[in-house]
């Protein structure tokens, strides 16, 4: 019989308010990881899962602007986000749309 072998989680945590790119706030894996899905489980903040992308942040520093290259795919889950918990920045959403 032979065991599957689950690679450990990673996982990268992004801040964007609306002036530059978004940064990264948090980053780790395994034991980690975790700690860092938990704790966005329990303030409210959207995941969304994309290990390639996940494996391209884990890459920057702390506090490192997501490179121009990225800014099309972590756009896409910056805007999953807005529309996961209807919070908008002034003069976006269902109201404003631009």
């Amino acid at each position: 019989m032979s065991q599957r072998h689950t690679p450990p989680k990673n996982a990268v945590a992004l801040h964007y308010d609306g002036k530059g790119a978004p940064r990264i706030t948090a980053k780790g894996r395994g034991t980690v990881a975790e700690e860092i899905i938990e704790l966005a489980r329990q303030h409210g903040v959207p995941l969304h899962e994309d290990r390639e992308l996940v494996a391209l942040l884990a890459q920057l520093e702390l506090n490192d602007e997501i490179p121009r290259e990225l800014y099309l795919a972590v756009a896409e889950v910056i805007a999953f986000a807005y529309m996961v918990t209807e919070k908008f920045p002034p003069g976006w959403g269902p109201e404003g749309k631009r």
